[in-house]
């Protein structure tokens, strides 16, 4: 697309310089968009703090990232759960005592398509309660510590928030009553990008304009994702379009994140993925957002919910 303010080949990682003396933390970093992400940052001298469920995994990541980077590379990981509160508490903790600056935080962990409605521990719909409350609450644990540094909150959504429900289902967001894994998959992550909308508005009325907060998809990508929780016929469909040209690289599918948590002055207001056909695949840019992901009254509505379900209130 000729229009991208990146040109032709939209933005790619070569935009990076040093990233020396900074720190990123990524949620979902043992494979796909968040490996990617976390193997590039560091690749270009910045400290990456990994938060993972799996500890194992995660020690096999960082192994597999020093032989390709080599031995030197600054990186930790934290244990963090995101489907249950008191597990993202105790990393946020954990981050805040480890780490005296955070440049980004990525949030990029999901889970997707869930056949058979789940609840989490603290009684969430899985996908809500992993992609947006687990998050939601992390972000607001760690923002004063974002705050200090000027730093950003990156929120990793999807297209699917375009492809489900197209709101917030308040009477029953737990999907008490017709549960489909597209619906509530949708749901969540219409959340996820409608909570980045209000939270700008938040940090612009009460002048906190330090922070940025940015909102992308990594598009059609090719990752684990869908074989990780989704159904069987969605591992099958996944599967075949994998092979064909309507999918990209998971390394192309991190470019929207690493943009968000890198590039300087780029404009909130956007909404930041691969500009190709659907917005799936193609060079990395600005592109249009539904309305409804914008809707004030809805997002307004929806911190107040998150806030009252997790029982976690943004200082700011």
């Amino acid at each position: 697309m000729s229009n991208n303010q990146f040109g032709e080949k939209g933005w790619t990682p070569e935009r990076i310089g040093t990233l020396q003396g900074k720190t990123y933390v990524i949620t979902g970093t043992t494979s796909g968009t968040g490996f990617e992400a976390a193997r590039i940052l560091l690749s270009k001298d910045a400290k990456v703090v990994m938060l993972n469920r799996n500890q194992k995994k995660s020690k096999d990541t960082i192994n597999n990232l020093k032989q390709k980077l080599g031995d030197h590379i600054d990186v930790l990981n934290i244990h963090l759960d995101l489907s249950e509160q008191a597990s993202v508490k105790r990393a946020a903790a954990e981050v805040i005592e480890k780490v005296p600056q955070i440049d980004a935080l990525i949030c990029n962990a999901a889970i997707a398509q869930v056949p058979k409605r789940k609840l989490t521990v603290d009684g969430y719909e899985s996908q809500l309660g992993v992609n947006h409350y687990g998050h939601f609450t992390l972000q607001g644990l760690l923002f004063p510590l974002i705050e200090k540094s000027k730093g950003r909150i990156v929120t990793v959504g999807s297209m699917g928030y375009d492809m489900g429900i197209k709101t917030i289902k308040f009477g029953d967001m737990n999907w008490d009553e017709n549960y489909t894994p597209n619906n509530a998959y949708s749901q969540s992550k219409l959340a996820q990008i409608m909570s980045i909308y209000a939270l700008q508005d938040k940090l612009k009325s009460t002048g906190k304009t330090d922070v940025k907060a940015y909102a992308c998809h990594p598009g059609s990508s090719r990752t684990s994702l869908i074989d990780t929780s989704g159904s069987l016929m969605m591992r099958m469909i996944f599967g075949l379009m994998k092979l064909s040209p309507l999918t990209q690289p998971a390394e192309n599918g991190a470019y929207p994140q690493l943009m968000c948590a890198t590039e300087e002055n780029l404009d909130q207001e956007g909404f930041y993925g691969p500009t190709g056909r659907s917005n799936w695949v193609g060079p990395v840019g600005a592109h249009e957002i539904a309305s409804h992901a914008k809707d004030k009254a809805v997002a307004e509505k929806l911190w107040e919910a998150s806030e009252k379900a997790t029982g976690f209130s943004w200082s700011l």
